[in-house]
């Protein structure tokens, strides 16, 4: 397992008791197309961790595949002017975490974090575990639960 999935799995099982079932696929899951092809999902079920940079800070918005962010409408649910995509040096300074492999919990620092509420919808949705190959399965209502998000319309 990569080192950094396995810092994931680590993190999760030590600070909240989460036995993730990490799973890598070396081809990639950098898409969500990717992602649910890999795992035999729908893409609508792959929970991907977008991190956003507002006036007031970063949060992370995880939303399903098959939508896209709204940002006027992130920004409104957070209470501020604007939001727009986070530079990658500083999601990795903030939420400890690279691009493409931030799960939606085990930051390194405390971020809001909004739920698209569309991934309530399923029984199982699929999240980055650390790194672009690593996913892992939970129920929204642990992705809620674990995340601390808020769900909400954020998809266009």
């Amino acid at each position: 397992m990569h080192p950094r999935a396995a810092e994931f799995r680590e993190q999760a099982r030590d600070r909240y008791g989460f036995e993730p079932d990490v799973q890598e696929f070396p081809d990639g899951t950098k898409t969500a197309a990717d992602a649910a092809a890999a795992v035999g999902c729908e893409v609508a079920q792959i929970a991907s961790s977008i991190v956003v940079d507002t006036d007031d800070g970063l949060a992370v918005v995880v939303t399903s595949g098959a939508n896209r962010v709204d940002m006027a409408a992130v920004a409104a649910e957070l209470g501020v002017e604007s939001a727009e995509m986070a530079d990658a040096d500083r999601i990795n300074e903030t939420v400890g975490w690279s691009i493409g492999g931030v799960p939606p919990f085990c930051h390194a620092n405390d971020v809001p974090v909004l739920l698209d509420e569309t991934l309530l919808d399923h029984e199982r949705v699929w999240a980055a575990a650390g790194t672009p190959e690593a996913v892992f399965p939970l129920s929204p209502a642990e992705l809620r639960e674990l995340s601390g998000g808020r769900p909400t319309d954020v998809a266009v």
